[in-house]
C-alpha cells in the first residue's frame, strides 16, 4: 500500500522550500495536496534564479520540483476578502491546514488558527518556523543557513582546525528538507491521533528545533558535562584510527569501525598490508592503542595508493563499516541509491523524463510513484468546479483579480 494518505486532503499556504517540502512528502504518500499561490507571482520561490551557486533557469525549476512534486497549484489573492472567503471555503474539506507566514501575517491575513478553525474545527494546523513559537524571536523569519545550520551548531560542528570560518551548509535546502520530512511525520502522528480521539492538534516544527534535533548527541554530551569540561568534537583526532577520513588518490574514505582491533586485521589483508596485522605494534587491543598515531599514519600511506574506485572494488567484502565520501555526481550513480528506488523518473509533461530525489520513507518495499509540480495556479479552475462553483462565478472572481 503505496498511497498511505489517500483521502487525506492538506491546505498549503506556504512558499520556499522548509514547509513545502513537508506538502510533497505528504502528496508523495498520496494526499491531496492543494497549494495556494499568489494569482500573479506564484511562489517567491518561483522567482529564485540562482542557488548555492547553481543556476535555476532551466525548464525544470530544481528547488520547485522537489518542494512541490505531486501538488495541485490554485492562485488565490488572499489579501481581497472575496479571495480570503475561498481559502475559508476550501478549508471545509480539508484534513490538514500547512503554513509558514509569520504570526503578524497570519493575523493579518485572518488564517491563524481561531480563523481556519472557525471555518473547520476539526483541522490540523502545521506551522513551520525559523525559531519556534515562543519567546523574542518567535515573530522573526529565517533560512535553513542561519536557523538550522549556523543557529543550531551544525555550521561549528563541522568546522576543522584551520579552517578560517564555518563551512556553509553542504546543500542548498539542506536543512529544509530534513525540516519538511520531521513536518510530514508530526502531521501524520496528528492525523493518527484525530483518528483515535476525535481532537485535532496544533503541530509546530520549527528549523531550529530540527537543528537541535540533528545535534541531539553531542549537545546532549555538552549538557551532561561535569564542571564544564566538555570539548566540543569538531576536528577531534578519534583515539581510534579505524575511525575517521582517509585520502584515496582521487577522493576520499570514511573508516568507522568502532571495535578497530577487531576489524584490524581483515583491513590489513584487504590492503594488501599483511605486514601490519603482524606488527608487534598492533598485535593486542592494548598495543594498537598505544600505537594508534602510527596505525593511523600507515593506513594514510596505503589508502593513497588507489582510486576510491578501485577501494570501493578491493573493499567490497570487508567485515567492518567503511563507505567512499561522494560528490553529487557519485551519488546519482551509487548503485544503492539506484537497487532502493532513491531517485525516480517524473515525466515532464512533453514526452520526456527528468529525475527527483524519492522521500526516504517506503511503504511496503514500493517507491513513490511521484509527479512533476504544478504551475502556478495551474489548477484554479478544476478545484474551484469540485467546489461546485459555476463558470460565471469563477469569471467574476477573475476579473476582481482574487484568483488567476
Amino acid at each position: 500500500m503505496q498511497n498511505v494518505m489517500d483521502g487525506v486532503r492538506v491546505l498549503e499556504v506556504a512558499e520556499y522550500t522548509f514547509v513545502p517540502s513537508a506538502g510533497a512528502v505528504l502528496a508523495d504518500w498520496g494526499a491531496d495536496v492543494i497549494k495556494v499561490e499568489h494569482p500573479t507571482r506564484g511562489d517567491s520561490q518561483r522567482g529564485l534564479l540562482q542557488v548555492g551557486g547553481e543556476d535555476n533557469t532551466g525548464q525544470i525549476n530544481f528547488l520547485m520540483e522537489h518542494a512541490n512534486r505531486g501538488k495541485r497549484s490554485i492562485g488565490i489573492d488572499i489579501k481581497q476578502a472575496e479571495g480570503r472567503a475561498l481559502l475559508l471555503d476550501l478549508a471545509k474539506d480539508c484534513d490538514v491546514f500547512l503554513t509558514n507566514f509569520l504570526p503578524q501575517a497570519r493575523q493579518r491575513l485572518e488564517i491563524d488558527v481561531e480563523h481556519i478553525r472557525a471555518a473547520n474545527p476539526k483541522i490540523i494546523y502545521a506551522r513551520g518556523s525559523a525559531y519556534g513559537t515562543r519567546g523574542p524571536e518567535a515573530v522573526k523569519g529565517g533560512y535553513d543557513s542561519t536557523g538550522f545550520w549556523a543557529r543550531a551548531g551544525s555550521g561549528m560542528g563541522a568546522m576543522r582546525p584551520g579552517d578560517p570560518d564555518p563551512p556553509p551548509p553542504p546543500g542548498p535546502a539542506y536543512g529544509d528538507s530534513m525540516g519538511g520530512m520531521t513536518i510530514a511525520g508530526g502531521i501524520a502522528g496528528a492525523l493518527f491521533a484525530r483518528e483515535r480521539t476525535g481532537e485535532p492538534s496544533v503541530v509546530d516544527i520549527s528549523l531550529l528545533s530540527t537543528g537541535v534535533w540533528a545535534m541531539g548527541c553531542g549537545l546532549t554530551a555538552a549538557m551532561l558535562a561535569v564542571g564544564g569540561k566538555f570539548k566540543p568534537p569538531s576536528g577531534a583526532k578519534f583515539l581510534n584510527p579505524l575511525v575517521g577520513t582517509y585520502p584515496a588518490s582521487d577522493g576520499f574514505i570514511m573508516l568507522t569501525m568502532l571495535q578497530g582491533h577487531v576489524y584490524w586485521d581483515d583491513l590489513c589483508q584487504h590492503l594488501e598490508r599483511p605486514d601490519l596485522a603482524s606488527d608487534p605494534r598492533f598485535a593486542t587491543a592494548e598495543a594498537f592503542g598505544e600505537n594508534g598515531d602510527a596505525a593511523r599514519e600507515a593506513l594514510k600511506e596505503a589508502f593513497a595508493t588507489k582510486s576510491v574506485a578501485e577501494w570501493r572494488e578491493r573493499l567490497a567484502t570487508l567485515k567492518g563499516q567503511w563507505a567512499p565520501h561522494q560528490n553529487l555526481l557519485m551519488l546519482q550513480s551509487d548503485p544503492q541509491v539506484l537497487a532502493n528506488d532513491l531517485v525516480v523518473d517524473v515525466e515532464a509533461g512533453d514526452g520526456t523524463s527528468f529525475k527527483l530525489v524519492a522521500n526516504p520513507v517506503q511503504f511496503d518495499e514500493a517507491p513513490p510513484a511521484l509527479r512533476r509540480g504544478p504551475e502556478s495556479g495551474q489548477h484554479t479552475e478544476e478545484i474551484l468546479l469540485e467546489r461546485g462553483l459555476a463558470w460565471e462565478q469563477i469569471v467574476k472572481l477573475k476579473e476582481s483579480g482574487a484568483i488567476n
